[in-house]
């Protein structure tokens, strides 16, 4: 348990870190494009933007909201601040969302309101450079891929790329509102 325990904090950690030095990097006006905070939900393995997240906590049950879609979770006070969990497993339609000790939530900045994210694992910070990405694939237009910016590719590993931003600002999630702040 301890080993699960000491690779969460160096996981934090290092979020903390590409946080911290992509901030900085934007302060100096250059660009933060390529660096991602990767994550598995099953056997996949996605990338969001690292601006994007505030910070990586343990998995704790939410508070049930009454007559939510499945997918969100409830809600939990993180220091004062009320935030929706939504479950990106259910969200995206994995085959299983099973809660154990490996189960992080993402605590994502999106539009000016902090919102959360469960996932399997948090994997680790990547920066990709513009010849490791490739354009998302072109599918029926039944399948909502508006979300998917690109796959990234990393020796044997392919990243989904997504636009977290897009995702739980979209219509259906009810998260956020329509006006950008």
């Amino acid at each position: 348990m301890d080993m699960i325990h000491d690779a969460a904090q160096i996981a934090r950690h290092e979020t903390q870190r590409a946080i911290a030095h992509a901030g900085s990097r934007e302060a100096k006006g250059k660009s933060p494009k390529g660096e991602y905070l990767t994550f598995r939900l099953g056997a996949e393995e996605y990338g969001i933007d690292i601006l994007r997240v505030q910070e990586i906590r343990s998995y704790e049950p939410p508070t049930r909201i009454a007559n939510a879609p499945a997918f969100l979770k409830g809600v939990v006070n993180l220091r004062g601040v009320i935030v929706p969990i939504v479950d990106l497993r259910l969200k995206l339609g994995c085959d299983s969302a099973e809660y154990n000790h490996f189960t992080v939530v993402i605590v994502l900045n999106v539009r000016s309101r902090v919102v959360g994210a469960v996932v399997d694992s948090v994997s680790d910070v990547l920066e990709l450079a513009g010849d490791e990405i490739r354009p998302a694939p072109a599918l029926n237009a039944s399948i909502d891929t508006s979300f998917i910016t690109g796959i990234g590719s990393i020796n044997d590993r392919m990243l989904i790329l997504m636009d977290i931003e897009a995702l739980m600002g979209s219509a259906d999630m009810g998260l956020v509102d329509d006006v950008v702040a």
